[in-house]
């Protein structure tokens, strides 16, 4: 087992058990758990099995996708994301009015293409991959009492909806998980917006707890390590290992916002971790629109400077994203990987996110017993 995943607690509670068990690996720690439950003899794994509905649950929350790879659904979900003064935070009557007359004219059929390239049979992958993932932490977590739903911040399902279905059918302490390991205003904040929006109609809110970030935290750690390891493994080594972020405005910074130093963090403690020095591993950030300065350096300057510096075969992980999506599959896979051929290099690979993987569930399971101390430790007690 990964030194750092050793567990140090003396008294594990039942989510905790299996991840203290000393299982050899990180796959055998997260899939334990569903292995041990007969899938037939619950036709609805997303439930736990008991008689009464359990009053505890945690709402996973992710950025969105549109509802389908056209000019319309694209230009829709624009429309929401955009129009959040989390993520463009300019005056509203300077800047709704160039969205709608401007924006929103030209970017979704450019948008749309590019979705397109990645749009699966099942739909969008961020959607997809976060269904995947929602639905074994479910399992996971259903023998503890504790109810497992996804939401999206921008599209569909909507957090509103998924808020009101949860207190509708009673429960009344809720964990609110947001998918960015580091901390954003223009996302964490922004999915925690829509929650609270939603408890404003209703005349009983639940107990709330929410999680800021797991920008260091050894499971998320670990989890890249192994992924880089594993992938390393199997593709071989590069010359560079580019960790490319999602950027910000860097004035957001500058009034507060610590994305940027988790970031950063994060990194310094990957490369820690991998025993490389920061020739080898180097951070960036990607996605930057509009004339604002963004958080730099950008990441396809820096794809370009590693090819003309000789540095042919390089490999691109995004720590940021908790499942793949737009940003990582053309953004990255496939424009990126255009850009640094065109600039002379010669091979980049793009090393995929946790996704549902067992390291993704040990991740999210471990930060789970840890915020719902105090739950779960009196509902067992009370039952005892």
């Amino acid at each position: 087992m990964i030194d750092c995943l050793r567990s140090t607690k003396a008294k594990p509670q039942p989510l905790l058990a299996l991840f203290a068990s000393g299982h050899n690996s990180l796959g055998e720690i997260a899939v334990a758990r569903l292995q041990t439950d007969n899938p037939m003899s619950n036709p609805n794994p997303a439930q736990p099995r008991q008689s009464t509905p359990p009053d505890i649950a945690v709402l996973l929350l992710n950025l969105g996708t549109p509802a389908a790879p056209t000019a319309k659904a694209v230009r829709r979900y624009l429309a929401e994301f955009l129009g959040d003064a989390r993520v463009i935070d300019y005056p509203r009557w300077l800047w709704l009015p160039l969205l709608h007359g401007v924006i929103l004219s030209v970017r979704p059929r450019r948008s749309a293409r590019a979705y397109a390239k990645i749009w699966t049979a099942q739909g969008s992958p961020l959607l997809v991959q976060s269904q995947a993932l929602a639905e074994k932490l479910a399992t996971a977590c259903a023998s503890d009492g504790i109810r497992v739903a996804l939401a999206m911040r921008y599209g569909k399902p909507a957090t509103s909806s998924v808020v009101d279905r949860l207190l509708a059918d009673g429960v009344r302490r809720l964990l609110v998980l947001p998918l960015y390991p580091q901390y954003s205003a223009t996302s964490s904040a922004a999915a925690l917006d829509a929650v609270f929006a939603a408890l404003r109609k209703q005349r009983r809110v639940p107990e709330l707890r929410s999680i800021g970030d797991y920008h260091d935290a050894p499971e998320y750690i670990c989890a890249l390590v192994d992924s880089v390891e594993k992938y390393w493994k199997v593709h071989g080594k590069g010359a560079r290992l580019l960790l490319s972020f999602h950027g910000i405005p860097e004035r957001y910074v500058h009034s507060g916002d610590p994305y940027r130093e988790q970031c950063l963090t994060t990194a310094r403690l990957l490369r820690e971790r991998l025993n490389l020095d920061e020739g080898f591993l180097v951070t960036s950030f990607q996605s930057r629109v509009g004339r604002e300065l963004w958080l730099t350096p950008y990441t396809d300057e820096i794809l370009a400077q590693f090819a003309g510096d000789g540095a042919d075969h390089v490999q691109v992980l995004c720590p940021g994203f908790a499942v793949d999506c737009l940003e990582t599959l053309e953004e990255i896979a496939i424009r990126g990987r255009e850009q640094f051929l065109a600039a002379g290099g010669k091979r980049l690979d793009y090393i995929p996110a946790l996704n549902d993987s067992a390291a993704h569930l040990h991740i999210l399971g471990s930060l789970i017993e840890r915020h719902t101390r105090g739950w779960v430790d009196s509902d067992t007690n009370a039952g005892a």
